[in-house]
């Protein structure tokens, strides 16, 4: 078996690319059902999403076990699993979940957001994400 290292690299770049993947199929998808047209949950795209999403899981919890992340030693990584957390519960209300048509653009628009702020805080490693970097330099 090689070393975790050795395959650090390839395995952090398909977790990025499933991230984006992920989150851009959310993207669409939310917003051509909002848009009126049920198809976007028509059972195929359901399974390829539901296949990303798969592998995205495999990939980060390869990635939290092989990097031996601890969600309460490292205050960033216990901040994206919160946010990833709060990422699914919004994105169910939107695409399935929500009973009006208000709630369910809401919970879309405040998925995107929680997607975004937890790429930051991904990207940077502060719970703050990118306002880390404002709070900083004292902007």
């Amino acid at each position: 078996m090689p070393e975790f290292a050795t395959w650090y690299l390839p395995l952090k770049q398909a977790h990025v690319g499933l991230v984006l993947t992920s989150g851009g199929l959310f993207a669409v998808r939310g917003a051509i059902l909002l848009a009126g047209h049920s198809w976007a949950m028509a059972r195929p795209l359901r399974m390829i999403s539901y296949g990303i999403d798969t592998a995205l899981l495999a990939a980060g919890v390869t990635l939290w076990a092989g990097l031996s992340l601890n969600p309460a030693a490292s205050p960033w990584f216990g901040t994206k699993l919160a946010l990833l957390l709060l990422y699914i519960a919004l994105g169910s209300l939107a695409l399935k979940r929500a009973r009006s048509k208000a709630a369910r653009w809401a919970s879309y628009f405040g998925a995107l957001l929680v997607y975004l702020f937890m790429a930051s805080v991904a990207l940077a490693h502060q719970p703050l994400g990118f306002l880390h970097a404002g709070l900083k330099h004292g902007g």
